[in-house]
């Protein structure tokens, strides 16, 4: 399959609305199936909603059979991949802001942040493995947030072969326009630098615990131009489409594909 198409949800998450919150979140995969998409990506944290203080002890939840069968039963009977965030508490009582991929076939992987920001510190505890899924002809990396600022963990999934790396966020502050214009700064240079697909979702509205977050979304090429973004600062569903061919031909140019061309020996990475 040449064009592989995606949905990016910007999603409203108040924090402890579990049950709400997988609610909605069915309600916007359904929609999202309905138009086409095989791939369908929430936002960091979408189903316990996003805190960094004291209430995520309250609000992070296990990730249970229960919940592994509700979201693989949901992939499986709409032939679809799906990736929905929590706050995960481990049997060790530690908490991660964790993505699960679910795909026709169940439960194939977990995502966990890997760079914590510095006030998550505190409440969050880092991953420490760096996965990429293949599902559908398809190799894709996923992100959460504050990971997008380290370029050396985008370079270690486009050296596994990644075609796109999905970045759901919980970002809070400012208006969208601003946080398009913010993404723009560093997003553009991770797909330019490493010859890949970027496509970023966040959080919308006041959230219940403190925070506002301005709803956007937004897909870069790999030649690192933006080829479409929603500024809508509203519920929505973000169609993209990845075209594989496009990548194909991109990573064939001598000049503007670098990875071949890196000095290994100085940079082991």
């Amino acid at each position: 399959m040449t064009i592989i198409k995606a949905a990016l949800i910007v999603q409203y998450c108040p924090a402890g609305s579990f049950s709400d919150n997988i609610a909605t979140t069915l309600e916007l995969a359904d929609q999202a199936s309905e138009l086409g998409a095989g791939f369908i990506v929430f936002p960091e944290m979408n189903l316990t909603g996003y805190t960094a203080g004291k209430k995520i002890r309250d609000i992070c939840r296990p990730v249970d059979t229960e919940l592994i069968d509700l979201f693989s039963k949901f992939s499986r009977t709409r032939d679809v991949t799906l990736m929905v965030g929590l706050a995960e508490k481990t049997a060790q009582s530690d908490i991660y802001a964790s993505h699960l991929i679910f795909d026709a076939t169940g439960h194939i992987g977990t995502y966990r942040k890997i760079h914590t920001a510095p006030f998550e510190k505190k409440y969050f505890s880092a991953g420490d493995h760096i996965p990429v899924f293949h599902v559908n002809g398809l190799t894709f990396g996923i992100q959460l947030c504050y990971d997008s600022h380290f370029p050396e963990l985008t370079l270690a999934m486009a050296n596994q072969d990644a075609d796109i790396i999905f970045l759901p966020h919980a970002s809070p502050r400012g208006t969208a326009d601003k946080k398009l214009q913010s993404w723009s700064r560093h997003l553009t240079a991770r797909a330019f630098d490493n010859s890949l697909y970027i496509a970023a979702c966040n959080q919308v509205g006041e959230n219940q615990a403190g925070l506002s977050f301005p709803g956007i979304s937004l897909f870069i090429g790999p030649d690192g131009n933006l080829i479409s973004s929603s500024t809508k600062n509203l519920p929505s569903i973000h169609m993209i489409e990845i075209d594989r061919d496009a990548l194909r031909t991109y990573r064939s140019h001598k000049m503007r594909y670098f990875l071949p061309n890196r000095r290994k020996d100085l940079f082991p990475l």
